[in-house]
């Protein structure tokens, strides 16, 4: 493994250019200007570098000389330690907690529910519903702060932003009674690190 790793000079993101867990690694790396190589992954078909460099053969997986890294977060976490401007996670310990907590609630609060509404079956209308009426009923949270819980852009906007944009394509419409939340979507999606951030297929989600 170290071996492999080794060979690369750059560093290197292996990515699947529709997943929300790849996207909200490639958002870190463009909010912060990081330079790396990108490699293009079909979960069909994986590269054998990938098998033999994560033991679970899955996207995003990170290579930064030695260190091979895969989990979305512990990603994120390790590029903001690694390139510590803009931050985007608190100095302080506790709100650094907080934040954290919130990442593992994004997760497993409404990434679960995604996942389930991609797999499709009986389960994907009822986790629809239940994924649009939780984000309008946390709508007049983003009236009270300039991003997502914080007066900085951070960890949780990269984390949230994928699944706003993926909307549509979930089937999901936002009511234009949601202002907070609708005031947001605006926002993040103007956003220049956003916009970099994206995949030619990513792209195409917009029309969906």
């Amino acid at each position: 493994m170290v071996q492999l790793a080794n060979r690369r000079l750059a560093m290197t993101l292996f990515s699947d250019d529709t997943s929300p867990y790849c996207h909200m690694v490639r958002i870190v790396l463009a909010e912060k200007g990081i330079s790396f190589d990108l490699e293009h992954v079909d979960p069909s078909d994986t590269p054998e570098d990938l098998k033999d460099l994560n033991p679970y053969n899955e996207v995003p997986t990170l290579i930064d000389r030695e260190l091979v890294l895969y989990h979305p977060y512990v990603i994120m976490e390790y590029l903001d330690e690694r390139f510590p401007h803009p931050p985007l996670m608190p100095v302080d310990p506790v709100q650094r907690g907080h934040t954290r907590l919130m990442m593992q609630r994004i997760m497993r609060d409404w990434y679960s529910l995604v996942n389930k509404i991609v797999k499709g079956g009986k389960e994907a209308d009822v986790a629809r519903k239940e994924l649009r009426d939780s984000l309008v009923s946390i709508s007049p949270l983003f009236d009270q702060k300039a991003f997502f819980l914080s007066e900085e852009f951070s960890m949780m906007d990269c984390s949230l932003i994928p699944l706003l944009w993926r909307l549509p394509g979930y089937g999901i419409e936002i009511p234009s009674s949601a202002k907070g939340l609708t005031k947001y979507i605006r926002k993040m999606f103007t956003r220049p690190s956003f916009k970099a951030s994206m995949s030619e297929a990513e792209k195409d989600m917009e029309q969906a």
